[in-house]
């Protein structure tokens, strides 16, 4: 009889071990889904994510296709690999779904988002709003005599890293559109 003899640190190899080597690590992806534009198909999409614990840090929908009657469904979520191989595989079995493409892992993308912020503020720390602005490139929208409503547009972390600097300066309210996502290049 012989003994199968295993180096210490060495990996078997049995039939039964057919698990991929997943990290677990958290990871960011953007998710974009091609549906059909019918009743019911968010509540589906947003019932795969609540039933399963998964989280959704960002949801835009909006028709892209008025003759053909299709939406695009951006997602960003987090989770390890794993939970993420998941949810692809698990929208694109819903039946209204047309195509899923993971813009994280597929290639090169553009994130955009648009977010309306209000600041009060009087003296030094309106001047120091209106300048802030300037540089991020924010666009004065609404102005009251103590108030301001600034439009930006950009990568999520700008977004997040005006918010930043506004709140020591009166940031009262922040309306946020979600990011919209398209990959970059010819197809």
């Amino acid at each position: 009889m012989s003994a199968l003899k295993i180096k210490k640190g060495a990996t078997s190899h049995s039939a039964y071990n057919l698990r991929p080597n997943y990290s677990d690590t958290i990871e960011r992806h953007t998710l974009a889904a091609l549906v059909e534009n019918e009743p019911g198909v968010l509540a589906r999409v947003i019932g795969l994510f609540s039933g399963r614990g998964y989280n959704i840090e960002s949801l835009t929908v909006a028709e892209v296709d008025h003759e053909g009657h299709l939406s695009r469904i951006t997602i960003v979520t987090t989770g390890t690999p794993q939970v993420i191989e998941q949810i692809k595989a698990q929208l694109g079995r819903i039946v209204p779904v047309h195509e899923v493409h993971d813009l994280t892992v597929e290639g090169p993308s553009v994130e955009r988002e648009l977010a309306l912020f209000k600041v009060s503020g009087d003296g030094d720390k309106r001047i120091e709003a209106l300048r802030l602005a300037e540089i991020f490139r924010a666009n004065v929208v609404d102005s009251t005599l103590n108030s301001f409503v600034f439009e930006i547009t950009g990568a999520p972390e700008k977004i997040d890293a005006f918010a930043d600097l506004m709140r020591p300066l009166g940031l009262l309210e922040v309306a946020r559109t979600g990011v919209a996502a398209l990959a970059r290049g010819s197809e």
